[in-house]
């Protein structure tokens, strides 16, 4: 009888082994594809999914209802600090960039990549095909032919922003660097609809080549200059800021189809995110109240944005979280979904929310961070520390936010708290 019981737990161990052994197969053969779109300029409240009332946005307010919507994720008001926190999985008190290169003025400044581990390089190194878009906002192709490269990605199609002593457009006859060579057959197309049709490509390749895909999608819309977009142009109707963020949904819409068409949906992470504030002197009406502010102010308005995660028969549909998420924690969260592991000399900041995307419960994050010119904030979702001004802002009542004046016992404890938490991460760096 102890024999048989033996071969049992024999057959038992060995049945569990195998078994552990083709799940771990079959991670490595078919790791999911991710697609990251980061629109330009896009603050949370511009959504109808996030209580906006001024633009129309049917295809991300479905992407939301079939996904997952956090209600909380912050970044740095302005967009190389916000993608360097992204591309590195680091705080703004690490990476040091609090300002915007300057490469519509042509400087030749560029982001060391050699110096920093990016989540493109890691999952390159597994297998990944790597691709970037649009607004890359580290260093002028011009004179940095193969930056992009450097930071992980195996093929490009970006703004080359800079071009023979002068600034280039986006928009219309769009200087696009596909590759180190740019592109002579576009004249006469919208830039972002040149930049949709890339991203499909690339996908249909990866596909071909049996690889999963990594795409940053850096969308260029809808960054100022306001213009008309070809819908508008075949309307007949004026350029506005909310027909610009409706036609940015519309091509959302085209990349979520293409994914389907594909038969790629079920293996695919499509996450959508704004790499900073809206850039608008006009206060936006929500359900909520007024959002006044944005781009270029360490306040909600500027650092608030939109993160939506869509993943059919993955991730729960409609559900919404409340939990905070800094931009530095995309980093893990890719990193843990792709099964690439973190190489243990590689310091990040960031703390993988791959738990939360799937509706599980886990301890959050207690404040997220931004930097802007020089100055750090700190918030908790309740108080915002603002390190170099050494002020406090109350924001329990978002979108209101009022400065304290620090006379309340609450106030003093938040102050204490938030600063104790902004000099030590900028004491251990």
């Amino acid at each position: 009888m102890k024999f048989q019981y033996l071969v049992f737990a024999l057959l038992l161990g060995l049945g569990g082994l195998l078994s552990c052994v083709t799940r771990t197969q079959k991670q490595e053969v078919d790791p999911p594809n991710i697609l990251l779109i980061v629109a330009d300029d896009l603050g949370y409240e511009k959504l109808g999914c996030y209580n906006g009332l001024s633009s129309s946005t049917p295809k991300l307010d479905r992407m939301a209802s079939e996904g997952i919507l956090f209600e909380h994720a912050y970044t740095s008001p302005v967009c190389t600090p916000s993608r360097m926190s992204i591309y590195t999985g680091t705080y703004p008190m690490t990476h040091q960039y609090t300002r915007v290169i300057p490469i519509h003025n042509g400087s030749k400044e560029a982001v060391n990549f050699s110096r920093w581990t990016t989540y493109a390089q890691l999952l390159q190194q597994n297998g990944y095909r790597t691709a970037v878009t649009g607004k890359w906002q580290m260093a002028g192709l011009e004179f940095h032919p193969q930056h992009c490269a450097s930071a992980g990605f195996e093929s490009w199609c970006v703004w080359q922003i800079w071009k023979e002593g002068r600034k280039t457009t986006r928009y219309r006859q769009a200087t696009l660097n596909e590759d180190g060579r740019i592109r002579s057959d576009i004249d006469t197309r919208f830039g972002p609809d040149v930049l949709t049709d890339y991203v499909i490509r690339q996908m249909q390749m990866a596909q071909a080549e049996g690889r999963p895909f990594c795409i940053q999608h850096n969308m260029m819309l809808p960054h100022v200059p306001i213009v008309q977009t070809p819908d508008d142009q075949s309307l007949g109707e004026e350029a506005s800021l909310d027909n610009m963020i409706h036609y940015l949904d519309k091509q959302v819409g085209l990349l979520l189809e293409a994914v389907q068409k594909l038969g790629l949906d079920q293996n695919t992470l499509v996450l959508f995110l704004g790499d900073n504030g809206t850039e608008s002197e006009i206060a936006r009406i929500t359900s909520k109240g007024e959002v006044k502010g944005g781009k270029f102010t360490l306040t909600d308005a500027g650092m608030h944005v939109p993160l939506i995660a869509h993943w059919p028969g993955k991730i729960p549909p409609g559900h919404v979280n409340s939990d905070l998420i800094d931009f530095a924690d995309l980093f893990p969260t890719i990193c843990d979904l792709a099964g690439v592991e973190i190489p243990a000399e590689v310091d990040i900041d960031g703390i993988s929310f791959h738990d939360l995307l799937f509706g599980k419960k886990k301890e959050g994050r207690q404040w997220v961070t931004a930097g802007y010119r020089g100055d750090y904030a700190v918030f908790d979702g309740e108080w915002r520390w603002h390190h170099v001004a050494q002020k406090l802002v109350d924001c329990r009542n978002l979108p209101r936010e009022v400065e304290s004046d620090l006379s309340s016992e609450e106030a003093q404890k938040a102050r204490l708290k938030l600063e104790e938490i902004a000099n030590n991460l900028l004491s251990s760096k």
